[in-house]
């Protein structure tokens, strides 16, 4: 474990994470270091479930993101560009 801090996740960075992240991702979605993430689950404090594969900690991204307040994806404009996500004039 590093005690060295971490930039937090971007919200782009966010809403594009897979189904489960590991500890690490999760506790920057957070803006706190790894080792504070590690002690939160010890107290059974961390904000969010996790689920312990072997030795590792995962979170479930729709967890993660509903412990941040955050229920849907919302559509960024450059994806509307893009033809990623279609627009209300479609």
């Amino acid at each position: 474990m590093t005690d060295r801090f971490e930039t937090p996740l971007t919200f782009r960075e966010i809403f594009n994470l897979p189904v489960s992240v590991d500890l690490r991702t999760a506790a920057r979605a957070f803006g706190m270091c790894l080792n504070t993430a590690y002690r939160l689950i010890s107290q059974g404090t961390f904000p969010c479930r996790t689920v312990r594969v072997g030795w590792r900690h995962r979170v479930l991204t729709v967890d993660l993101l509903r412990a941040l307040g955050i229920e849907e994806r919302p559509v960024f404009a450059d994806e509307v560009a893009d033809g990623v996500a279609l627009t209300l004039f479609d």
